[in-house]
């Protein structure tokens, strides 16, 4: 009987202690939350650090309301006269949820006016892309017209109430956003508005990124966060070539890091987006190893300057191996034409490093169902960190392919086997690299939009880390957009 009551009290004993360690941690929680709303700052308490997860929650307005009742939405901290901003609880997989972009409402000298669209009154900033779409310039143009078909989604995801496939939504609260988009189309702005006209002091290409950074470095939401938050598309090589150095906290949208100093862009914080292809789909492919004639496939520009030299070597080592298509071409005249019929035509695609270790041709291949044989050493690929591209790619060291008969024997030695393996596989993974309007499930514009999403985590981190002494003596913090990074070039 004895050992049964010091069993019975030893129990006691340990709930009783249990539930004052709960009362007095929902006490403490509680007085802490009322002493630093005294302070005259929202704050509010993260449930997952109390011993019961049904507990009540403190809203700013003193109303209680369960978790469930907020739908899985926790109001955080996000430092000195910073709007609360709420995070989803089960944003466990960034990829499976959609992801809330903030875009700037730029006027249209920035994006539509560039392509030609005329603003109807002066109060209006985009089209009305229920009655038209304005077209994007053609050509080569193309290949880096990536913030259009990112800006023209956002805007469609105003107009739609189909979520089915869609991987960002426009918001217009900057303080419940994940990202924040900024819609200025710097690659048709290099293209076509770099060069001075007369009487031109200053082109309007570098006009607008002056203005852009002025208008940017300006904005509470780029205050608040230093640019880290901010997604801004330079998808040519040369575009915001004068305001990238003062922009470099954002996360830039590129085709490659080629003219990138690391310490300005680099795959850490940076998102690689496929080039759109120029050459027309192979649609209904039943094409296979037998039927395409062409072993070996390259038409483009050969004497390049930078890591390009290699393809000069490589045009003399095999122009003369027989199956092989080793050529100069541009696309004047039918050059595009001949470029699509000659890569339906092969088996294999060469995709040689140039002036950047990137080109369209990468792409030109993948919708040609050729597989690429990628020769660039400094190479970065799209969505490469859930995508293996040695499914159906080769790649090849440059110093391999520089050494006699090794990439020819290479190219040989793949039969019809490994070869329609591979082949296949290009059919599988197409629409991933295929831009358009409206876009469709998984692909290049949802694709970007999940690869900017697998950031976010990160970005927060270094938000949430840059916040933690916003008690102690103010000072600037964030990243002052006007000082370039201690490692710079």
């Amino acid at each position: 009987m004895v050992e049964r009551n010091a069993h019975s009290m030893g129990i006691f004993g340990r709930k009783s202690l249990f539930c004052l360690f709960t009362v007095t941690s929902v006490l403490f929680m509680l007085s802490w939350s009322f002493v630093l709303r005294s302070a005259g700052r929202p704050h509010f308490v993260d449930l997952n650090i109390l011993p019961n997860s049904k507990l009540l929650a403190l809203a700013d307005d003193g109303n209680s309301r369960s978790r469930s009742q907020r739908d899985g939405e926790v109001p955080i901290l996000v430092g000195k006269n910073r709007a609360p901003k709420k995070y989803n609880l089960f944003k466990c997989n960034p990829s499976n949820q959609v992801l809330k972009v903030f875009m700037y409402d730029l006027p249209p000298q920035f994006h539509f006016e560039l392509l030609g669209w005329k603003a109807e009154g002066k109060n209006s900033i985009w089209p009305n892309i229920r009655n038209k779409v304005p077209e994007y310039p053609g050509g080569l143009n193309l290949q880096h017209s990536i913030e259009y078909w990112l800006t023209l989604d956002l805007l469609y995801s105003e107009i739609t109430d189909n979520l089915n496939g869609r991987s960002a939504i426009r918001v217009y609260n900057s303080s419940e956003a994940d990202v924040i988009f900024v819609p200025f189309f710097s690659s048709i702005s290099y293209n076509r508005f770099s060069r001075l006209k007369p009487h031109q002091k200053t082109s309007m290409n570098t006009l607008l990124q002056e203005k852009l950074v002025t208008f940017l470095t300006a904005q509470e939401e780029w205050k608040r966060s230093g640019g880290k938050d901010h997604i801004i598309v330079a998808h040519h090589p040369n575009s915001l070539l004068d305001a990238r150095v003062k922009l470099w906290p954002a996360m830039f949208i590129l085709s490659d890091f080629g003219r990138y100093p690391p310490s300005v862009a680099n795959v850490e914080k940076d998102i690689i987006a496929p080039y759109k292809h120029v050459i027309r789909n192979y649609d209904n492919d039943t094409s296979g190893f037998d039927s395409r004639p062409i072993l070996l496939y390259f038409q483009g520009a050969i004497y390049r300057k930078d890591g390009g030299f290699i393809r000069q070597e490589l045009f003399y080592m095999l122009k003369d191996e027989k199956d092989v298509h080793f050529s100069f071409g541009s696309v004047q005249k039918d050059g595009i034409k001949q470029a699509t019929d000659g890569m339906h035509s092969s088996k294999f695609c060469l995709n040689i490093a140039g002036d950047t270790p990137s080109s369209n041709r990468l792409f030109d291949a993948i919708a040609s169902h050729c597989v690429p044989v990628i020769i660039s050493d400094e190479i970065e690929l799209p969505y490469e960190d859930i995508l293996d591209y040695s499914e159906f790619c080769i790649f090849v060291r440059t110093s391999d392919a520089l050494k006699e008969k090794f990439l020819i024997n290479l190219i040989r030695s793949i039969k019809k086997e490994e070869w329609t393996r591979m082949w296949a596989r290009l059919k599988d993974v197409e629409n991933l690299f295929e831009y358009r309007y409206p876009s469709k499930d998984n692909d290049a514009v949802q694709m970007i939009w999940q690869a900017i999403a697998r950031k976010v985590p990160a970005v927060n981190l270094k938000l949430h880390k840059s916040w933690r002494f916003y008690r102690s003596p103010w000072k600037e913090r964030g990243l002052k957009s006007t000082l370039l990074p201690k490692n710079f070039w």
